[in-house]
């Protein structure tokens, strides 16, 4: 973020004071309107333009993918292969990650390169609800729904859980909501039972949910009605 002003000046090797000049003729504009205002902040994503021509036209975008095992949520890893090359979209190296994923889970992971967007969809404050298909390696019961609605002490980070969403979908496999994200968490909250997780599968985060017609290793940008959605989740 900065000051058309000091945009211009750097942008077209100009005086600051010859911006005024230019914004008093008219030639400057920000996203199709005319700009009068020397001191207007200026963001990445503003279509900035002098005399009709283009100086400044990044759109934002927004992605949904569905993340392969053994890739790791990371845009840089020197040894395994990361989310970014998954993606085919020749702005990919754009983007950096909304909420990650373990190295061999799978699912839903968002992408962006809207910075303000991505802050706004982590902050805690939001309590943003995101599930999990998990499969486990002993049958379950309906004690694991109850110790999981309760919350449970983690000692190493001295805190307990905020309650978490659990529904029994077959003897080995259950949906679980969190609107948190500990190290590990879903592996260690089923370790107190002695229960090895086996897969975890995130579905959802918030109201969006995956799209079901991308396969493993698919992505796609998230449609106007998405965006809305979470925007108002």
């Amino acid at each position: 973020m900065t000051r058309l002003d000091r945009y211009l000046s750097k942008r077209l090797g100009i005086k600051r004071k010859n911006v005024r000049l230019l914004l008093a003729q008219g030639r400057v504009s920000i996203d199709g309107e005319r700009a009068t205002e020397v001191g207007h902040i200026v963001s990445v994503f503003d279509r900035i333009t002098v005399d009709g021509k283009t100086y400044q036209n990044r759109p934002r975008r927004y992605l949904m993918l569905h993340k392969p095992p053994a890739v790791v949520s990371a845009t840089m890893d020197s040894r395994h292969a990361t989310v970014i090359d998954a993606l085919n979209q020749g702005y990919r190296h754009e983007l950096h990650i909304v909420g990650r994923l373990d190295f061999n889970s799978t699912g839903l992971v968002l992408l962006t390169n809207d910075g303000r967007w991505s802050q706004r969809i982590s902050q805690p404050v939001r309590k943003l609800l995101k599930r999990y298909r998990v499969t486990v390696e002993n049958p379950l019961t309906q004690e694991y729904v109850n110790q999981f609605q309760q919350g449970m002490y983690f000692a190493y980070e001295d805190i307990v859980t905020r309650p978490a969403q659990m529904t029994i979908l077959s003897d080995y496999a259950a949906e679980v909501g969190l609107v948190e994200g500990r190290y590990h968490q879903l592996k260690r909250m089923f370790g107190r039972f002695n229960n090895k997780v086996l897969s975890i599968h995130r579905v959802a985060v918030g109201p969006l949910h995956l799209d079901e017609s991308l396969l493993s290793g698919q992505s796609r940008e998230l449609t106007a009605a998405e965006l809305a959605m979470i925007a108002s989740y």
